[in-house]
């Protein structure tokens, strides 16, 4: 798989067919493997770029926690198009990589066609929620750092198998919960309706926690496209692949891009 040298750190990156390019952020704990199940659908019409973020699988993980912020992560996603020679993609992401995917729109509309936003949230207005939420990150972070990656495994998500989450780095992890999952602003929440992009709210039913995010997303998002993926939990991708890629396939090529 390539890598290349992008905002200071080494990013492992695949591109799998040809066509109008589609880019996909995994979630918290995620890596490229995550989107396996969408390589063949996805890349048999489209040009499929994923990724591992930074402090995931093989992209490097910075010591410093100062190297990692929700902006520092946008400004990586920015560079990596820019590497590829590509000026404008549809951009899509799951839980992490759907807020990312958010906040890089709002900070470079320009280089989005549309938003897929999977099994995520906009973040938290009421401060209150926010520091719960971020008091959850914290643990995250310290269990990583007091006990390491094995203890930290036995309550990971889902959508990343054991054997490869004890490859990950626990730093890497522990920083990107501090500063890239916790929540230190309302400014996605607050600007939802200046999204200006055809977007796709996917959400599995049984992923509870999700589900009146992404009915309010749906809501805030000016013509945003709600589809709630039966028999799936959080990992809405890998629980019932047909309907997913299905839904997906079904919203891209109702769009407008050039050369599909």
């Amino acid at each position: 798989m390539p890598k290349t040298s992008i905002n200071g750190i080494k990013l492992n990156y695949e591109v799998h067919g040809e066509g109008y390019p589609v880019v996909f952020l995994h979630g918290f704990v995620g890596t490229v493997n995550m989107w396996r199940p969408q390589v063949p659908a996805i890349s048999g019409e489209y040009k499929f770029v994923i990724y591992d973020a930074r402090g995931h699988g093989e992209s490097e993980s910075p010591a410093s926690v100062d190297t990692y912020s929700a902006d520092i992560v946008v400004e990586d996603l920015y560079q990596l198009l820019d590497t590829l020679g590509v000026e404008k993609a549809v951009v899509g992401g799951l839980s992490m990589g759907g807020y990312e995917s958010l906040r890089f729109y709002l900070t470079h509309p320009e280089k989005v066609a549309a938003l897929i936003l999977m099994d995520t949230g906009p973040g938290y207005r009421n401060p209150v929620r926010r520091d719960e939420w971020n008091k959850q990150q914290e643990e995250r972070a310290a269990l990583l750092m007091s006990q390491g990656i094995e203890a930290f495994a036995a309550g990971a998500p889902s959508y990343t198998p054991r054997e490869h989450i004890l490859k990950l780095d626990p730093v890497g992890l522990a920083n990107m919960a501090r500063k890239v999952v916790a929540q230190f602003d309302s400014w996605v929440i607050d600007n939802l309706d200046k999204v200006k992009v055809p977007t796709l709210v996917l959400v599995g039913e049984k992923d509870t926690p999700f589900l009146a995010a992404g009915e309010y997303m749906a809501k805030a998002i000016p013509n945003a496209r709600h589809v709630v993926v039966p028999d799936a939990g959080h990992a809405a991708n890998l629980d019932n692949v047909e309907v997913f890629n299905e839904a997906v396939l079904d919203f891209l090529r109702g769009l407008d891009l050039p050369g599909s």
